[in-house]
């Protein structure tokens, strides 16, 4: 009776936290999707603590089973452990990187050791790793599919790269290491977005505005009067930033905001990141070492195409050689330009670059963004990408207002497949706002995966998030042509989420090679400069016309525009973030100094000091991309060569399309990338496409 009683009172709690914490419980919502209106901010705590102890419970009963480690009763059981968490953790980390505040990011500080914890037991567990190894040992034997074999690879490998080998004091300096990282990550990226919010350049006298647009003027008066501010707001916000730092005249204010962005985290202030970037080059120093490699980029690259420091090396080198001489020849084209402007002594800065180019291209090309802007506002876009989507693989979106999002800005589409089947919930969410960290990225809210008792396949729901040009009082949304890329590029991350349809969710979507993954986002990019594509939705937004075809000519003449300065310029971040991961002794020294020497030779501009890019690289320093900032370059090279046979058999060929489906993009980490690749493309790549795309070959 007392053991009754005691069930008995724990369904009570249970239904009592379900009716309070919408974690707590079936969501009954439209696909499962989460009910982010009655999520609040002091439901995450419990949830997670809730979370924890029954992923803790699962692994125990995988632990204390009596029969022998079979794939099913251990590789399995755990791959399907944890979910309770997981969906508390996808809505936490999803709403902290894109509507956060100062009390969601010190619950962030609190949570972040706490599940690092919690991994770690799980990681170091000796009687769980004991079964792993059990199996493992037998795969031989075992009568596998090959994504189950997959699984069990990367089960067993993952455990090892997590220190399930270790012993003793070395186990434990794991713990506290691993800790220690998760921690100083999250510091990283709340102090570079504190420090971005923080600043504003405020304009009062309308004559500083000259040679901006006039969408430019409109945005930063509506920034003005968002902020309570007289005049005209400009913000480190890439839509506010980029067309100040290409048009504005007033070169004093120029150098200003591109002071301001270029140190952003280097002031003595709480802001400063120096120390972190250290900490964090030192720790996953540390943690390589302990796990038997020289330095942390040989242990990341381990899991990667590239597989060592010397074929990230060769590659950078190789693209180095080939577009420097081309990089040369386009600085001094622009700084002739510049001294013809200005003066024949005239020395060309860094806030002046973007200035002149933008000058040099409108003389050669008569052709800058703001000429396209009307062209591409932001619902038309969004019917273009979403029909490219339908064109090449029958899928189509449905708005649905009744799916709840987390910010008024955000919309929830219903994807269905090219048979009327559900695919995916898509959000899309566009604008930059003070609770949103910089730039654009691809993420899930929840993963695919087939259950394999019911055959059911629980189908994704994928996010984007981009910071794009926003809408003024007079105006729509009318985004540059970089915006339009970069929507293809999160977009192609987007396909690859959705069209994901693995049995198991850690080889679903995006979960691949960080070297692989760029693919499908860079292979969508490509459309950006077809007439066939543009010709689809790009019409002026107050007219009607559609977009001129010399002028969709001049968009393709300039697609190769100082793109070896931009290729320099992408080989730098790489030989940057390889400086940090290949060091084998601990970094105390000056980071600015150490940075300006390791990405020296890619420089093609007069170095500035007090200027850094470590200090808020958020890739490399709080992202997915610590020694693997070479994967856009990698990646660069096989979408040239995957795009071209899709521009052999016609940019819209279905079958090719079909065929980059089946084995690209919905097999996510299930086969080896490059066995994907040949599969599809029928051979390796080679750079010649990238080279001969780019006229350096």
């Amino acid at each position: 009776m007392r053991r009754l009683n005691l069930t008995l009172i724990s369904i009570y709690m249970m239904s009592t936290l379900s009716a309070q914490n919408p974690f707590f419980g079936k969501y009954n919502t439209l696909h499962e999707t989460a009910p982010f209106e009655k999520i609040k901010l002091e439901h995450y705590e419990p949830a997670f603590t809730e979370g924890m102890k029954r992923q803790q419970a699962e692994i125990d009963d995988i632990i204390n089973n009596t029969e022998a480690p079979t794939f099913k009763n251990t590789i399995v059981a755990l791959e399907t452990s944890g979910s309770f968490l997981e969906r508390v953790a996808s809505v936490f980390y999803n709403l902290n990187g894109a509507e956060t505040n100062d009390e969601m990011q010190a619950l962030a500080q609190k949570i972040m050791p706490l599940l690092t914890q919690h991994e770690n037991s799980i990681n170091l567990n000796e009687q769980l790793f004991a079964r792993i190894k059990t199996v493992y040992d037998q795969k031989d034997k075992l009568t596998l599919t090959p994504e189950q074999e997959m699984l069990l690879n990367n089960t067993y490998e993952s455990f090892i790269r997590r220190g399930a080998n270790l012993e003793g004091e070395a186990k434990e300096k794991y713990k506290a290491l691993s800790t220690k990282l998760s921690t100083l990550s999250l510091q990283f990226s709340e102090k570079n977005l504190k420090e971005n919010n923080e600043y504003k350049l405020v304009i009062t006298d309308k004559k500083q505005l000259a040679g901006l647009p006039e969408s430019a003027i409109e945005a930063a008066a509506h920034t003005a009067k968002e902020k309570g501010v007289e005049g005209w707001v400009f913000t480190m916000d890439a839509p506010s930033y980029g067309p100040f730092i290409k048009y504005a005249n007033d070169r004093e204010l120029r150098r200003e905001l591109y002071m301001a962005y270029n140190t952003k985290c280097t002031h003595d202030n709480e802001y400063n990141t120096e120390d972190i970037v250290r900490q964090i080059a030192n720790t996953r120093m540390e943690i390589a070492q302990l796990l038997g490699y020289n330095n942390y980029a040989e242990y990341s690259l381990k899991r990667s195409m590239a597989e060592s420091n010397e074929a990230v090396y060769g590659l950078l080198n190789e693209l180095l050689e080939a577009y420097t001489p081309k990089a040369k020849q386009e600085v001094e084209e622009v700084k002739a330009l510049a001294r013809l402007i200005e003066r024949p002594n005239f020395e060309i800065m860094p806030w002046d670059w973007s200035y002149y180019s933008n000058k040099l291209m409108e003389k050669e090309f008569n052709l800058n963004e703001e000429i396209l802007r009307p062209y591409f506002e932001l619902e038309n876009v969004k019917k273009g990408v979403f029909g490219l989507a339908t064109r090449l693989y029958g899928i189509t979106f449905k708005k649905n207002p009744e799916i709840s999002v987390y910010h008024e800005d955000v919309d929830a589409y219903e994807v269905f497949d090219k048979d009327g089947s559900f695919l995916a919930v898509l959000y899309t969410d566009f604008h930059p706002r003070a609770g949103k960290r910089a730039g654009a990225w691809m993420s899930t809210f929840k993963s695919q995966w087939i259950d394999e008792n019911t055959g059911e396949n629980s189908r994704p729901h994928v996010t984007l998030v981009m910071n794009f040009t926003k809408p003024t009082a007079d105006k729509p949304a009318l985004l540059t042509f970089y915006e339009v890329e970069t929507f293809l590029h999160e977009f192609g991350h987007g396909l690859h989420g959705m069209f994901a349809n693995t049995v198991y969710e850690s080889l679903s979507g995006t979960s691949v090679y960080r070297d692989f993954v760029e693919l499908p986002s860079q292979l969508m990019e490509n459309f950006a400069i077809e007439a066939e594509f543009l010709n689809t939705f790009a019409r002026h937004y107050e007219t009607g016309e559609l977009i001129p075809a010399d002028l969709i000519q001049r968009i393709k003449d300039t697609s190769n525009f100082n793109v070896a300065t931009l290729c320099l310029r992408q080989l730098s971040f790489g030989l940057l973030d390889m400086a940090w991961y290949t060091r084998n002794t601990p970094f105390t020294e000056d980071v600015k100094a150490y940075e300006r020497e390791a990405w020296k030779k890619a420089q093609y501009l007069l170095p500035i000091d007090g200027t850094c890019m470590s200090t808020q690289f958020s890739h490399i320093f709080a992202g997915g991309y610590s020694a693997g900032y070479y994967s856009y370059k990698w990646s660069e090279v096989l979408d040239a060569d995957a795009f071209a046979l899709f521009q052999e058999k016609g940019i819209f060929n279905q079958e090719v399309a079909q065929s980059f489906r089946d084995n690209i993009l919905s097999k996510g980490g299930t086969v080896h990338p490059m066995t994907l690749y040949k599969r599809f493309r029928g051979q390796e790549p080679t750079a010649d496409a990238l080279l001969i795309r780019n006229g350096i070959k």
